[in-house]
Order: structure tokens, then C-alpha cells, then sequence
């Protein structure tokens, strides 16, 4: 009997059966749809309710200003608010996929809301065109809408998250079509939205066309096929079909581009109907003031009578259908529902449902019809509980996954998890669908939405509890929700104390590990709660998370802490700039210098690039000595600046940085040598600076104290280098040596034989004869060598320039055996001369036995 029962409640379409049960009666007080206009998000989503400013209705004592009310599907109202937009009249409204609000009205102005009647800002425009000629109608699709005005122009927001208004390709029309409808991007070969205008006054035939309007161009479709104008037309959910009313009361199924006709069938009536829609993919809906009528590929329609308006909502697997007082789900019943409650059905999962029912009632029938479809049983089972996601009423859900438990006992090739599985897709499924929930989602619905989709919808709804449960109990990351419910928290508790609100958020905050502290410490900042903010993120593990956010706040001691204990150069660097430009310099000075990580690391980077910065810092700090130090480095940079160079040499800048660096190495008694160094620079620089301005040549400036006197002598200006060697106390054989050699350079060789007679040489006369044999001159050579005192000197001197005998003669007085064979090495492709010292050798060694 209950097989009977349940079957009794469908209709039969053809060969398809389809069922209407009702979801909920409306929990709504006067709403009359017929006053209204009405938005249905799908999925079971919410409704808007807005009275119709295009009909004239009669106030029941109601307000004249018109409410914009937000309802779930069960009638339970979640929000509402005036609307008092400008604009002209309210063209349309509907959903988006995340669940905003969208309306658009006459002067193209596109209004946006959530779900809690909150006004999204900015708003949009569809452009300065639709401005000045006005929206005629509008068609929408999960994010975006295409609009119409009344100079038949059509516009495009492709996508709301991206509101870029596009103009597409001008339609070349006159009057304004019949219909509109559109194909989603994601089904149109070009990427683009394609929108179908119905055209035809009715009078010709021929006129008759559907055009197919796209960004870069306009195709008309449809031809002798159409046999007059279209009332109206909807698009299948995939984009393959296009249902349309015939202005001689027909409905015709064809593909979306018009070349195939799949149905073509009469209608009770030649008047359009005020709704057309699709039946999941297998039949259409026509809807008429007091009829609604479905229509399959065959067979006779179903005719369903109606008292009241109704709203048809699309579903993938069905159609919602809102009247004032209930809303029903009319949907094709599924196969295995059809098996186990089909009248007279004797399918095995029809025989292993009765076979529960036998059990129940404690009868042998049980075990007989067991035995019937033993070898079919894995499919009995499946098919129970498959049918058991598809119903509505939780009392056949369980009775058919009883049946599946059962079934499963005596089954061992099942899998087992099946039953467990759909128990949680159903649990999940009863809670939202509950009156206080209101979203009515089927399975197959439920599946294509996603659980996380639906979680994340359900937190939008301000339904934390049932969302962390949902997720807790499918296995989710508790995260979204945990996070979303503090900020809501935050948003709606300015009352509350923040010590006391900050118990209450980390009592919930601390169910998640690694949550972001940080995340909600911004959102209080954002709602002016600094203080709460400072205390959330104190409680914040990454430091990478909560240093910027305490910058935010203003709390940069902390963040300056936080930074240097964690170790991070980088988030110190980002602390210290973000302080460096808030603060006044010695505030900032103060700051870093009691941290020793983010004191060095500003060092580090003002020594590259803030020099006089850095002198602040050192000034501020009493370190003299380090500011002595950039002074001199900077010095040695103006070298590079071929200006530093020029005017006076009192006035230059670098030896001004000399002598500021002179005297502030003077100040502490450790860097004596510093301060002398500095000042003996400064006044090198000075003498250089003057020799070049008398001399008229830049080859001075930063060259030693002796290439300054070698320069000069090479010059001629023996004063000046005698000025040189005198300022700087250059000891008188360092002075023979650069004069000696210098002379040589020049080849002033009478001036240097003169400087040999002045007084004995403290260097001795080897000087003399190693510039003289440098400079190939041995002539000149030959003056100084028998001068020397050494006779080794002397000898190595001689056959330096190739003297053999007078080289073997001084040898010979040195009495050094190891010499004569060395020089003999030097002499040795001169045989004479190998035999002289030979000879002495000889010699050296007779004397030396004897």
C-alpha cells in the first residue's frame, strides 16, 4: 500500500514519470506575488521581494516607500531595507553565483546587495549611452547581464567581479524585439556572451527571425523555420537548446543556433505564456495566469491548475515553483524511485524494499523475497540507496536506507561505505533544508554546488553553528568558518568591552590550529577597535603575519620587537623604514639603538645610502670617532668628482671633511693616530692643491708624499720638493733616494754627479749606479761604482755593465770564492773572461790551503 501511496503523487509525462512535492509552506505574511517583483537565487538560494513599480496596486496600510525584503526559500525573512535608489524604474533584479543582489534600473545604473540587504558600493553603470536612452529590459546569468534600451542597443557586464560595461554589435533594428534570451560564454564558441533577440511584427513571415547578437557581430537565424515571430524563448541550462512560443501558439524545441528542430507541438492556447521554462533537461514549462502546463517530446502535456501566481525557478534537476502560500519542486522522478514504487513493480529493489516491510511485521514472505533476487541483490541495494538521496521526506529516507542495511546483510560483494556515505550527504542535506535553514537543495543539486560552495553560504547567511558542525562532521578545515564568525562577532559587538569580546573570540579561535590571529586583529582595526586589535595579535605565531599588522595599528615598538626576536632581516628592514618616516629623527635614533639587530642593520643600509643620516645617528649617539670615519670616507669619494678638485685649496671640500674628521678624532684620546693621520692628509691636499695651481697641471691631488717630491724634481721645482720633504719631515735618505732616482728619470745626469759632491750620501753611492744602470747610461754608471765601499758591490756593479777584469779585480780583493763563480756564470760565453776568474779562483784556493 505504501508503494501505491507514493506513486499515486506522480504524474506521467510520455514514458517519464515527474512528482511535485511540496518543500515548504511559506512562512511569508501578505507577500502577494502578483504585486511584486521576485528574485530566486538557484540552489535553493534566497529570495527578493520588491513591490512592482510598474503596476499600479493598492496600499493595504503599508508604507508608501517600497521595502527591498530578502526571504530564504521556507518565507523566513532575513533582511530588508528601503529602497531608495535613484534611476528611474526598477528594470530587473537577480543573483549572482556568490549570492549578491543585482538590480538594475531604467537609467542603466546597476545596484548591488548581500544577502543581509547591505548596499555593495561602489555602483555600477552600464555607460552614458544607456544613461541618456534608457534600459528597456534586461537578461542575466550567473555573473552578468546584458540590457537593452529603447534605442535597441545592447550592453554587456560580462562579469560582475570584473564590471567592465561592453556595447556590442548594434542589432539593426527598429522596433523592439518580442523576446530576449542569451547563451552563457562558457557555450558559445567565441568565449563571449551571445544574446538571442525574437524579431517580427507578424505581418510577413519572412520578417520573422531570431538575430544573435555578439561583441563583434550579428547573425539571423532561424528562417522558413520559424514561420513567424517568437513570444518568447529560454535557453537550455547547457546552452544546446532553445524553447521557444510561436505566435501561433506552438512550442518549438530547437538547437541554440536554430538548424534542428527537436520539438514542435500545439498548445492549449495562442496567447504567450507569462513564463516559459526548462523541466531539468527533458521537458518545458508554460505557464499561463491559472495553468501551468509540461510538455515532452511526445505524449499528452500535464496540466497543473493554480489559484494563485507563481514564480517558476530553474534547477538543474527540476523547477521550484513559489506561490504565496507553499514552494513545491517539480522534478522527474529517478529511475530507481520509479523501480521500487512503480505500481505492480517486481524489480529486486521494489522486492527488497517489500521484503523490510515483511520483516517488520515479522513474516517468512521476508525471507522468500530475498531468495528471489539473491544474484541481483548488490543492485537492490544500490538502488534504495540511491533513491533514498533523491527523497525529501526523511521518514522514506530512512526506510529505504533500512532496506539498502538490510539488503547489505546478505550481500558480501557490496560496498559497504555506500550506506555510510549518503547517512552523511543526507544528515547534511536535512539540516539545510530545515524551515529555519530554508535551502532546499536536492542531492543531485548538492553535488554540483560543492560542500565547501555551501559552506561558504551558509557563513554569508550568518549560520556559523551549522556550518562548523557541517564541516567538523564531513571532515573540512573549521578555518572559513571559525574566521568568518569572529569578524562577524567583531562587527556586531561594539558594545561589548574589548577584554571581555577577546574571552569570547579566542574560546573559539583556539578549536583551529594555525588560524590566523593576525586576519581578525586587521578586521578589528578596520571596525575602529585598535585596542582589541593589539590584544588578538599578541596571540598571532608567524611573525610574518603579525609584524605588519601591528605597523598597522600603530603599535611599531612592538612590531620593532617582534621583528628582532624573530630574527627576520627582512621584516626588520620593513619596521625600521615604516618607523624612519613616521618618527622624527631622534625619536627613531632612540628607537633602534636599545636593539642591537635593527642598530646594525640601519647602519648597514646607511652607509650605503644615507650618509648624512648616519652622521645624525652617530652624533646623537656620542660616537665621534665613527662619524670621523664617514667624513674620511666621504673624502675619498669627492676623488672621483673632478670638481672637488677646483677653486681654493682652503676652501675645498674634501680637505674641509678632512679637517671636520681631524677634529672629531681629536676629541677621544684612542684615535691620536687617526687625528694625526687626518690632519698631515689635510695638509698634503692643501700643498698638492697649490702645486698644481702654480704648476697649472692636476697630477698632484692624491698621489704620496714621495711621488709628490719625485714629481716635482721631474719637474724641475726643486724648492717645492725641498718644501715637501721639510712640512713632512722626510728623512734625508728616503730624500736621496726619490732625488736620485728622479734625476735619473729626467737624465739630468750633471745635476746628479752635483748632487753626488754636495756631502757624502747617507745612502751610500749603490743609489747612484742602480739609476744609472736602469737608465742604460753606463757611462754614467762608471762614475759612481768605484765609489762604493763593498768590493762585492763594487764587483757585481762592474759586471753589471760588463767590465769582466775590473768586476774579477774588485772581486778578487773580496776574497770571495762564491762570488768568482757567480760572475764567471755572467761571463760565461766569454771565454777570456771565464778564464780570469778561473785563474782567481785557482788562486783564492791556493792561498787558502797553504
Amino acid at each position: 500500500m505504501a508503494n501505491v501511496s507514493v506513486a499515486a503523487e506522480w504524474q506521467l509525462l510520455y514514458n517519464r514519470y515527474y512528482r511535485k512535492p511540496e518543500l515548504y509552506p511559506m512562512r511569508w505574511k501578505h507577500v502577494d506575488l502578483a504585486r511584486n517583483k521576485i528574485a530566486a537565487a538557484p540552489f535553493g538560494g534566497p529570495l527578493a521581494v520588491i513591490r512592482d513599480d510598474s503596476k499600479i496596486v493598492q496600499l493595504h496600510g503599508e508604507s508608501a516607500l517600497r521595502k527591498l525584503r530578502l526571504f530564504s526559500s521556507s518565507g523566513h525573512l532575513l533582511a530588508d531595507t528601503v529602497w531608495r535608489n535613484p534611476g528611474g524604474r526598477l528594470i530587473g533584479m537577480s543573483w549572482t553565483d556568490d549570492h549578491t543582489l543585482v538590480c538594475v534600473v531604467q537609467d542603466g545604473t546597476v545596484y548591488r546587495y548581500d544577502v543581509h540587504a547591505r548596499l555593495i558600493e561602489p555602483n555600477l553603470s552600464l555607460g552614458k549611452e544607456c544613461f541618456e536612452s534608457n534600459v528597456a529590459d534586461c537578461a542575466f546569468w550567473g555573473n552578468g547581464v546584458v540590457c537593452i534600451t529603447e534605442s535597441n542597443q545592447l550592453f554587456c557586464i560580462a562579469d560582475f567581479k570584473n564590471p567592465n560595461a561592453v556595447k556590442l554589435a548594434d542589432p539593426g533594428i527598429v522596433e523592439p524585439p518580442r523576446c530576449m534570451a542569451v547563451i552563457e560564454p562558457q557555450y558559445t564558441v567565441s568565449g563571449n556572451v551571445e544574446v538571442l533577440l525574437g524579431v517580427g511584427d507578424g505581418g510577413e513571415e519572412e520578417d520573422a527571425a531570431v538575430i544573435a547578437v555578439e561583441e563583434d557581430g550579428v547573425q539571423r537565424l532561424g528562417g522558413e523555420m520559424l514561420r513567424g515571430p517568437l513570444q518568447k524563448m529560454v535557453v537550455s541550462r547547457d546552452g544546446k537548446w532553445l524553447a521557444s512560443f510561436t505566435h501561433d501558439g506552438r512550442l518549438l524545441v530547437t538547437t541554440s543556433d536554430l538548424t534542428g528542430v527537436i520539438i514542435e507541438r500545439e498548445c492549449e492556447s495562442a496567447l504567450p505564456p507569462e513564463q516559459l521554462a526548462w523541466c531539468g533537461m527533458d521537458a518545458v514549462l508554460l505557464y499561463w495566469d491559472d495553468m501551468l502546463l509540461m510538455m515532452g517530446p511526445d505524449g499528452e502535456p500535464v496540466t497543473y491548475l493554480y489559484d494563485e501566481p507563481i514564480i517558476l525557478i530553474p534547477e538543474c534537476d527540476g523547477v521550484r515553483i513559489l506561490s504565496n502560500a507553499s514552494m513545491e519542486f517539480l522534478q522527474r522522478v529517478p529511475d530507481s524511485t520509479v523501480s521500487i514504487f512503480t505500481i505492480g513493480s517486481t524489480s529486486p529493489a521494489a522486492l527488497l524494499y517489500d521484503a523490510l516491510d515483511h520483516f517488520d511485521r515479522r513474516s517468512a514472505k521476508a525471507d522468500e523475497n530475498l531468495r528471489l533476487i539473491r544474484s541481483s541483490l548488490p543492485e537492490a541495494v544500490e538502488a534504495c540507496v540511491d533513491a533514498a538521496g533523491h527523497e525529501f521526506d526523511v521518514s522514506r529516507q530512512r526506510t529505504l536506507l533500512r532496506a539498502a542495511s538490510y539488503g547489505q546483510a546478505f550481500c558480501s560483494n557490496f560496498h559497504r561505505d555506500r550506506i555510510q556515505e549518503m547517512c552523511k550527504i543526507l544528515r547534511v542535506l536535512n539540516a539545510v533544508r530545515s524551515f529555519e535553514i530554508g535551502i532546499p537543495l536536492s542531492i543531485q543539486q548538492y553535488k554540483l554546488l560543492t560542500p565547501s560552495v555551501l559552506i561558504d553560504r551558509l557563513i554569508n547567511a550568518h549560520q556559523h553553528l551549522l556550518a562548523l558542525r557541517i564541516s567538523e562532521y564531513l571532515g573540512m578545515n573549521q578555518e572559513v568558518v571559525i574566521m568568518h564568525w569572529a569578524c562577524a562577532k567583531i562587527t556586531a559587538s561594539l558594545a561589548i568591552p574589548d577584554a571581555t569580546l577577546l574571552e569570547i573570540l579566542l574560546d573559539k579561535l583556539k578549536v583551529c590550529k594555525g588560524i590566523s590571529y593576525a586576519a581578525v586583529a586587521a578586521h578589528a582595526d578596520k571596525n575602529g577597535r585598535r585596542k582589541l586589535a593589539a590584544l588578538l595579535v599578541e596571540h598571532e605565531p608567524r611573525s610574518s603575519k603579525q609584524v605588519p599588522l601591528l605597523l598597522s595599528i600603530g603599535e611599531e615598538d612592538t612590531a620593532l620587537m617582534k621583528a628582532t626576536e624573530c630574527g627576520d632581516t627582512d621584516l626588520v628592514y620593513l619596521v625600521l623604514f615604516h618607523i624612519w618616516q613616521k618618527r622624527q629623527p631622534l625619536e627613531f635614533f632612540g628607537t633602534i639603538q636599545a636593539r642591537q639587530l635593527a642598530r646594525d642593520l640601519f647602519i648597514t643600509y646607511a652607509r650605503c645610502y644615507k650618509h648624512e643620516f648616519l652622521k645624525d645617528f652617530f652624533l646623537s649617539t656620542g660616537q665621534l670617532q665613527d662619524v670621523a670615519f664617514l667624513l674620511w670616507k666621504e673624502s675619498w669619494e669627492l676623488e672621483k668628482n673632478p670638481m672637488a678638485s677646483k677653486g681654493s685649496p682652503l676652501h675645498g671640500p674634501r680637505i674641509k671633511l678632512i679637517e671636520k674628521a681631524q677634529n672629531l678624532f681629536a676629541e677621544t684620546k684612542e684615535h691620536t693616530f687617526e687625528s694625526k693621520a687626518a690632519e698631515e692628509h689635510a695638509k698634503l691636499l692643501r700643498l698638492q692643491h697649490e702645486l698644481e695651481v702654480t704648476t697649472k697641471q692636476a697630477i698632484f691631488v692624491d698621489s704620496s708624499i714621495s711621488d709628490t717630491i719625485r714629481t716635482c724634481i721631474v719637474l724641475g721645482n726643486h724648492r717645492a720638493a725641498l718644501k715637501v720633504k721639510t712640512e713632512f719631515k722626510v728623512s734625508e735618505k728616503r730624500w736621496y733616494w726619490l732625488k736620485v732616482f728622479a734625476l735619473a728619470t729626467i737624465k739630468d745626469w750633471a745635476a746628479l754627479e752635483k748632487f753626488s759632491k754636495e756631502k757624502k750620501p747617507p745612502i751610500g753611492y749603490r743609489p747612484f749606479v742602480e739609476a744609472c744602470i736602469e737608465a742604460d747610461e753606463k757611462g754614467e754608471a762608471i762614475k759612481y761604482i768605484p765609489k762604493l765601499a763593498d768590493p762585492r758591490e763594487k764587483a757585481e756593479s762592474y759586471a753589471r755593465i760588463g767590465m769582466a777584469k775590473e768586476a774579477a779585480d774588485a772581486a778578487a780583493q773580496s776574497k770571495d770564492g762564491e762570488l768568482l763563480g757567480r760572475l764567471k756564470l755572467t761571463f760565461a760565453q766569454n771565454a777570456a773572461a771565464s778564464s780570469i776568474f778561473d785563474t782567481l779562483r785557482d788562486r783564492l784556493s791556493f792561498q787558502g790551503a797553504s
